[in-house]
Order: C-alpha cells, then sequence, then structure tokens
C-alpha cells in the first residue's frame, strides 16, 4: 500500500444562520484549515445552518444546498449513482461518485485517495452545519480543481437527550430516525441513526438504506481534545432505472431503461469507518493537530451494459481498504508587530481495492472477466501563512506538494497482463489579499493552480471506448489555473452578500467521450471556464428571511485533439444561468414556512451539443411546528415537493449512447412526519 494527500480540518466554530435568525452572529470558518472570519479571507466562502439541513425530507445533501452560487446537483433520485456534485463545472463528468472536489465530515475524509468521493454515508439527521469553499484549492488540500465541502455534525447538548422520527410520503417514502446525545463529565458524545426505505418515481429505482453515524469528543484536564467518529452504512438494495431517450421521457417518465431490467441493474454495499482527531493548545501561540482514520468497503454493482460489450465485465465487486493520517502545526505570534499565524502540515493517506469483473448473465453473476489489485498512495506536505499587511489589509500565501503514486497488478491474464505503475509529483502555490475598509465592504482576489489524477476507471486501457479493461491507458492529469476577484459584506447586521467573478483555463481536463451501459470513458481536451458567482440573505424583519443566489457559467472547449469539431462548444452537464430563491418565515410560537424555487437553465447533452436539456423551474414548500411540553419537545412537519407539477429531467447522463441521456424526475409529491425529544 501506498499514500495519498487528503486534508486535516479543525472544526468551525460557528455557521451563519439562513432562516431563523437574522444575519449578524458572529462565526468563522475553517476554509484555510485554520478558524478565521469569512470576511477577511480571500477566498469564495459559503456556509449553511442546521435548520437549513434538518428541516428537509432528508432524501439527499441538495436540499439545502442549492442555496450556494456555483453548485450544481443532479441525480437526487438515483441511489445507485449516488449524487453528482459540481463547483464551477468541476464534477460534472463523474457517473459514479464525485471527482474534482473534496468532501470531508468532522474533518475525516469521504474523498478517497484514488480522487473519488461519495455522500452515501452522510447522516443529514446529525449535520449542523456544510462549509464550501468554491475554487482550486490544491495549495491547501491537494488534487482538488472544484473545491471543499466540509460537513460538521452536532455536538451533543448539555443535557442528555433521545430523539425519534418518522416520515412518510408518496412512492412508498419511509424514514425513520433517532438520535440521542449529551455531556456526560469531560465526554460529549452524539449518536444518530437512519433507515430510509423508498419505491421511486420510476420502476426499477427502489433503495433500502440504513446508517449509523456517532461522535465522541473527550476533553482532557490539559485542555486538549480526542474527538472519535464512528460510521456505517448498509445499503442492499439500491436498484438504477437508467437513462432513456427524448421521447421515452415525455412518453413515459416512469419507465426504466429495457437493458437496467434485463440485467438488473443496481448497487449493493457496506461500509464502516473509524475517525480520531486529536487537538492541542502548547501555550499561546502554539496549536497541534493529529488525524487518524480507516475505511472498510465492500461493494457490488451490476451494469446494464450495451452493445459493443454486451454482457461482458456487466458485474462489478470490489473489496476496499483506506487507512490515512496527518497532523498540522500553527504558530500565530505577531510578526514584525502584525498579526501573523503559520501553519505547515502533511497527510498520508492509502488505498487498497480488490477488484473482480463477472459477465452479466441477464443479472446474475456469470464468469470471472476481470481481476486486477488496485492501490492509490499519497503524501501531501503544506505550508500556509496569513498576514496582517495593514489593520485592513491580509495577505494570505500557500503552497503544496503532492506525490501520488497508482499501481495495478493484473491477475486476470487472459488478455494479457496488464500490470502498470503511475507516479504524479505536484506543487501547487495559491496567493490571496483581501482588503476590508468596512465590515460592509471586504475586497478580495486570489490566484491559485490546481490539479487532478485520473481515477483507476477513468485511465482503464479502454478510455478510448474500445471496451478492453485494466491497466493503464492514455489519459493525462488535468491542471488548472484560477483567477478570482470578488466583493463581500455586511450592511446593517441585516443583510448579507458575496459576488465572485473569476476565470480558469484547464489543460489536459478529463472529459467523458462516450458512456455506454453506465460505463464512461474518457479523453483530454483543454477548457475555459468564466463565471459570475452572487448570493443575498437578507433579514426582512424579525422572523423573515430571504436567501437568493446566482450563478452564471461560461465554459466551453478550447482544444481537442481526438475530436477538434467540438472546439468552441459549451461543457455538457452545466446551465449557463441558475437561480435559486428562498423565503422563510419563523414565528414565536414555534411555527415555520419556507417556500423555495429553483431556476435550472437549459444545457447540453453531449459534447458535440447536439442534445440538450431543456429548462426547468422547481418550486418546494415545508411548514412545521415545534411544541414544548416540558421535558418532550415534539415536531410535526408537512411538504410538497415540485409545487406547481413541473415535467423535468433531474439527471442528465453525458455523452450517452443511443441517446439514453435523460432521468425523468418525479411529478409533485407530499411527504409529512414528526419527530418528538425527551431531555433528561
Amino acid at each position: 500500500m501506498r499514500i495519498k494527500a487528503s486534508p486535516l480540518h479543525c472544526t468551525l466554530l460557528a455557521a451563519l444562520p439562513f432562516a431563523a435568525a437574522a444575519v449578524d452572529e458572529t462565526y468563522t470558518v475553517t476554509a484555510t484549515r485554520v478558524e478565521r472570519d469569512p470576511l477577511r479571507t480571500p477566498l469564495a466562502i459559503s456556509t449553511v445552518a442546521k435548520d437549513s439541513i434538518q428541516r428537509r425530507q432528508g432524501l439527499a445533501i441538495e436540499e439545502s444546498m442549492n442555496r450556494i452560487p456555483g453548485v450544481f446537483f443532479q441525480d437526487r433520485y438515483n441511489f445507485a449513482q449516488d449524487q453528482r456534485v459540481s463547483i464551477r463545472g468541476f464534477g460534472a463528468r463523474s457517473q459514479f461518485g464525485i471527482r474534482g472536489i473534496k468532501i470531508y465530515v468532522d474533518g475525516i475524509p469521504s474523498t478517497l485517495p484514488d480522487g473519488q468521493g461519495g455522500v452515501d454515508d452522510i447522516d443529514l439527521n446529525s449535520v449542523s452545519r456544510i462549509e464550501v469553499l468554491r475554487g482550486p484549492a490544491a495549495a491547501l488540500y491537494g488534487a482538488s480543481a472544484g473545491g471543499v465541502i466540509n460537513l460538521f455534525t452536532e455536538d451533543g447538548t448539555a443535557e442528555p437527550y433521545v430523539e425519534a422520527g418518522v416520515s412518510r410520503g408518496e412512492f412508498d417514502f419511509g424514514r425513520y430516525t433517532l438520535k440521542s446525545g449529551g455531556q456526560q463529565g469531560p465526554l460529549n458524545w452524539l449518536i444518530s441513526g437512519s433507515y430510509l426505505n423508498f419505491d421511486g418515481y420510476r420502476d426499477h429505482s427502489e433503495v433500502n438504506h440504513a446508517l449509523v453515524n456517532s461522535k465522541f469528543r473527550y476533553s482532557f484536564a490539559d485542555g486538549s481534545e480526542l474527538t472519535a467518529v464512528v460510521n456505517a452504512v448498509d445499503s442492499p438494495v439500491a436498484d438504477d432505472p437508467g437513462g432513456l431517450t427524448a421521447a421515452q421521457a415525455r412518453s413515459n417518465p416512469k419507465s426504466a431503461a429495457a437493458n437496467n431490467l434485463r440485467y438488473d441493474a443496481g448497487e449493493w454495499l457496506k461500509q464502516q469507518k473509524l475517525g480520531l482527531v486529536y487537538q492541542r493548545d502548547m501555550g499561546q501561540y502554539h496549536h497541534l493537530q493529529l488525524r487518524n482514520y480507516y475505511i472498510w468497503r465492500d461493494f457490488a454493482n451490476n451494469l446494464a451494459i450495451g452493445v459493443p460489450f454486451a454482457a461482458a465485465d456487466g458485474v462489478v465487486q470490489f473489496s476496499r481498504f483506506v487507512l490515512g493520517g496527518g497532523a498540522q502545526y500553527s504558530y500565530d505570534r505577531p510578526l514584525f508587530g502584525h498579526d501573523n499565524r503559520l501553519t505547515i502540515g502533511f497527510d498520508i493517506d492509502a488505498q487498497e481495492d480488490d477488484r473482480q469483473r463477472y459477465l452479466n448473465v441477464d443479472g446474475a453473476r456469470g464468469a470471472l472477466s476481470f481481476d486486477q489489485l488496485e492501490n492509490a498512495d499519497s503524501r501531501g506536505f503544506y505550508v500556509q501563512n496569513e498576514f496582517s499587511l495593514t489593520s485592513q489589509i491580509d495577505l494570505l500565501l500557500g503552497l503544496r506538494y503532492d506525490s501520488i503514486d497508482l499501481d495495478v497488478g493484473d491477475r486476470f491474464l487472459a488478455n494479457g497482463n496488464q500490470t502498470d505503475s503511475l507516479e504524479y509529483d505536484e506543487l501547487n502555490p495559491m496567493v490571496g489579499v483581501v482588503w476590508s475598509p468596512l465590515r460592509e465592504i471586504n475586497l478580495y482576489a486570489n490566484y491559485g493552480t490546481s490539479f487532478e489524477t485520473p481515477s483507476f476507471t477513468e485511465l482503464a486501457n479502454g478510455s478510448r471506448g474500445n471496451g478492453t479493461l485494466g491497466g493503464f491507458g492514455d489519459v493525462a492529469a488535468q491542471h488548472a489555473r484560477s483567477y478570482e476577484a470578488g466583493v463581500k459584506g455586511l450592511v446593517l447586521d441585516r443583510l448579507d452578500y458575496d459576488l465572485a467573478v473569476y476565470y480558469t483555463t484547464v489543460e489536459d481536463e478529463i472529459t467523458p467521450l462516450v458512456n455506454n451501459g453506465g460505463r464512461a470513458f474518457f479523453d483530454n481536451n483543454d477548457t475555459e471556464r468564466a463565471g459570475v458567482e452572487t448570493s443575498l440573505r437578507y433579514e426582512v424583519f424579525k422572523g423573515l428571511d430571504l436567501a437568493v443566489a446566482y450563478t452564471y457559467s461560461d465554459f466551453t472547449f478550447d482544444r481537442s485533439a481526438s475530436t477538434p469539431a467540438i472546439e468552441g462548444n459549451r461543457l455538457p452537464g452545466q446551465p449557463e444561468h441558475q437561480f435559486y430563491a428562498e423565503l422563510a418565515y419563523t414565528h414565536p410560537s414555534g411555527f415555520y414556512a419556507i417556500f423555495d424555487m429553483l431556476h435550472v437553465d437549459e444545457m447540453y447533452a453531449d459534447n458535440a451539443n447536439r442534445a440538450e436539456n431543456d429548462a426547468y423551474e422547481v418550486a418546494n414548500l415545508r411548514f412545521g411546528r415545534d411544541f414544548a411540553f416540558g421535558a418532550w419537545g415534539v415536531k410535526p412537519f408537512f411538504g410538497i415537493n415540485n409545487l406547481f407539477d413541473e415535467r423535468y429531467n433531474q439527471n442528465v447522463i453525458l455523452n450517452a449512447a443511443g441517446d439514453r441521456y435523460f432521468e425523468p424526475a418525479p411529478d409533485r409529491n407530499v411527504y409529512g412526519g414528526v419527530t418528538a425529544r425527551y431531555t433528561f
């Protein structure tokens, strides 16, 4: 086994509330891997608070993050594919899992050493805040072109409690939760579990998903803290209905693709995660953090393989073991009479996949057709410095070196020995400056580079679509340069705003070439990205809050050696315009009502820009009331998804074979439930 670059996080102390309070609370973020005032940070940062996360249906992380500009979600309702998340277009290419973005939960990575990430182990019932860094962050976090998503779970309360909840809705939706937390002397603890059963809107889209998440934090007498995170997932069923042609999506949106039914497309998984984070202040100026984690994952997937691959390689399974750790030291003593903080650290991570493929014989596992051992190892070393040039001007500098090794050992030699190895050595700088003459006006600019290695699947010899898997093909790592300027501020303790403008060039961007029956093949192209992101949160009056976000994206192919005809075309899977608005009312009695609306512009489904997905607007309404009866708290709620019964596609499969690009979304549907809490 070897080693991979992933970061260590501090805790986020307080978050900006979006729906239930004014915008004048003091809060810090950890986008620079240390706690910092976001208005004095020269980066594009957004946060989401607890009520905006937990006062929703709880099917997907997307529900609470549409309010963040520059972030685009697809695939909420296909649990066999995981959610597709992109930031500034990075991550849009992924058909399985999340690429181009680093994801962390309580400082423990959900992005693996080979760059593949996922959110199927995230317990939305215990998430208290989400922090998103938009833009290249390789100088701080390693291989991440799009940005970073940090999620933080709740702490236990001073008085122990137990809480149970049930939600029911259309399409046989059922979600059941149980949570407990408290403080017992120096030990703070939270344990949360949930079970989801959902038949889905479309045929062959059932999911059963059980999840347990727990966090224990012990405070020692010397002021140091040790946090342990224990997480387990069991998902025995996640069916994949597949993509439809435009005509099929219009005439019968509930149907599943014929091959997906024939080959029983879908996945099964089990995963366990253990993470440890230790923090200690060593005197007034010295701060230390240590991190260690372990992941065990067993996975199987039936692919709806079609022409030209017939049933070959249509059953995938692997056993995965991941381990990692790191250390971070900060020294925040003034330098030459100016505030200064120096941070240095390293990350070491390793991943081993024991992977096989078999023939898919009408949904049953057939003969072995692929067998290899895959190792991804990475080492990352970083340094950053924050220096106050004046009382109004702060400078942020960062530099990171990463060494990443990818190895495959071929054990299926019928098609030749494809044992191979690759090594990447990358150095990425970042510089940012912010001028803050007033709390209301904070002007910033930054420049940074990033890189991203291909995953094992993207590197496979089949990258040109010839159907041969194993070993390494000719897909290179991608490199990006990004320039950004923006302004943000807090006005009259009622209006919180931010505006960011950026330009990014990507050399050798890893791009989908074709998607056949769930298997994507890739090549490299040069691309350009330009965009504008803005958001605003306003307390109209006490109890009524407005949040809006707008994203403009101009993403194009600049050069393509393999397909020159696409040069100048727009990148598929990304709308040019996206707009979100939310109006939330909270009454002192505990009643609340929240209305939100999302507009997504039309977008292309293929590199050639011949297939197009129509624009759509989706609105949702939810309301409830929080009752208190002594030690008891009861919270009934009700929601309507797709309030105006919009016909739209919740996912677009890029460059799909047979023009099966579209996965339709549910029509108008309702859900409701209640949670009950007892405080001891």
